[in-house]
């Protein structure tokens, strides 16, 4: 069976990009592979997760100017955890950028915040069957 195994993100920094998702969202580093020239192959994959980000370093104007907007300035990735509450006060105690507070929808609790080149993301703790 297929599973999506990586989305690639762009970034300015492979080392800025891996302390924020590592040492912030403690996301774990699956790989960090020197690929010569400047180029790393690098994934971060969230805790207990299948689908990993590849970060991977701008290298153009093109690829530059789409750094932090890589959905046109709509949410773009969708991190499911099993305590929203948790999360949200642990990591805007590191300084994550939150775009609101804490809501309930249909499908659970969900926050946006940015990640470090401000990107939206939703946090979501899906809805448990009976809440």
């Amino acid at each position: 069976m297929a599973h999506l195994g990586a989305v690639s993100l762009l970034v300015r920094d492979y080392d800025e990009a891996i302390s924020f998702f590592v040492g912030t969202l403690g996301f774990a580093l699956s790989e960090d592979a020197d690929m010569g020239g400047g180029k790393r192959w690098v994934r971060v994959t969230p805790k207990g997760g299948q689908t990993s980000l590849l970060l991977a370093k701008a290298t153009t104007d093109e690829q530059r100017a789409a750094i932090g907007n890589q959905a046109g300035g709509r949410v773009w990735l969708f991190l499911e955890t099993d305590d929203l509450t948790r999360d949200h006060a642990t990591w805007a105690g590191a300084g994550v950028r939150f775009r609101e507070t804490p809501r309930h929808e249909t499908y659970g609790k969900v926050v946006v915040f940015e990640d470090l080149y401000g990107n939206a993301w939703d946090l979501i703790e899906p809805a448990r069957t009976g809440d």
